[in-house]
């Protein structure tokens, strides 16, 4: 270790679909946030940590900024100002691709009365031909707030992110480090596990369903070198559930198998996963359902009926 060795918490602020959650994957170099072209895939603070011979940095990606409309959509946003308050490093993600628009002006100016040094970090280079387009881009977002870094990077191919982990960890505190060296996340792996089931519904869904539809581990039981799952994936109508299942259940089959395999890439170990779905209107605004897709708030919440389901295995 380095004789003078800094820790501390940086956070990834964005508009929804700037690739926040694939940069942080590739910045702690390990699955600790799903990812999907939907908008708002993320729900909660998500913390990874990378960890080198000199610093440590916690990473906590949250949801999009956006306006936050319903229980569900101002519990994300609250989630958000929680991530913003009493940080060493702000990064403000943006997607490299898209021009700046006036929702992306209030995101900036939401950001940067957090207090703390706050970086711009360019996202999906690998999208843009012409990089001679980031200089303009630099510019225009240099007018919104003062930026003290502006890094260019690719989340998809890693471009740049050597540079941005060695100008983050710069900015972070004279500190011994908080977590062991080989620690990647402080997420559940029953939480995890229900993300994995609801990133494969959202690849396979199309737009009607993904922000209406929410996952629970119902059961969790290890049996030698075997961990069995009972999940339940809730949407709020009828249709959205005959969307879900598909013809035949081929649809929710698909969906299992894809998020038994990532869940069993995870424990390192075979899964016997049970998928249900389960109608429950308006769960978006029931303060019990919406607690639930949060770890940190209301665990697990748990229901025995109406289920109609598949089973996988292998």
């Amino acid at each position: 270790m380095a004789e003078t060795y800094r820790a501390g918490f940086a956070s990834l602020a964005g508009r929804p679909n700037a690739g926040k959650s694939t940069l942080l994957n590739a910045l702690v170099g390990g699955k600790v946030a799903i990812v999907s072209a939907k908008p708002q895939t993320t729900r909660t603070i998500v913390q990874g940590v990378w960890t080198s011979d000199d610093a440590q940095i916690v990473f906590l990606d949250m949801p999009g900024i956006h306006a936050g409309k319903g229980l569900l959509g101002r519990r994300m946003m609250e989630s958000v100002r929680t991530a913003l308050d009493g940080r060493d490093l702000l990064l403000y993600v943006a997607d490299a691709t898209r021009p700046v628009t006036r929702e992306d002006e209030r995101a900036v100016e939401m950001v940067s009365r957090g207090g703390a040094p706050l970086f711009l970090v360019l996202n999906k280079i690998d999208r843009l031909e012409d990089k001679r387009l980031l200089l303009p881009l630099i510019e225009r977002y240099g007018k919104m707030a003062e930026f003290a870094e502006s890094v260019p990077v690719s989340a998809k191919t890693g471009a740049g992110l050597k540079e941005l982990l060695a100008l983050a960890a710069a900015r972070m505190p004279g500190s011994p480090a908080m977590f062991p060296e080989d620690y990647l996340t402080d997420q559940p792996e029953r939480f995890l596990a229900a993300e994995f089931l609801r990133e494969q519904v959202l690849e396979a869904t199309r737009q009607e369903v993904p922000h209406a539809v929410a996952v629970r581990i119902e059961s969790w039981q290890e049996e030698g070198r075997l961990t069995r799952i009972a999940a339940v994936v809730v949407v709020e109508r009828a249709g959205q559930k005959a969307i879900l299942i598909g013809a035949k259940g081929a649809t929710l089959k698909r969906i299992a198998t894809r998020a038994r395999e990532a869940m069993e890439e995870m424990l390192g170990r075979k899964v016997f996963l049970e998928v249900f779905v389960k109608v429950e209107p308006g769960w978006r605004e029931n303060p019990r359902l919406v607690e639930s897709v949060d770890w940190r708030e209301g665990g697990v919440v748990a229901s025995d009926d109406g289920f109609q389901g598949e089973s996988e295995t292998s």
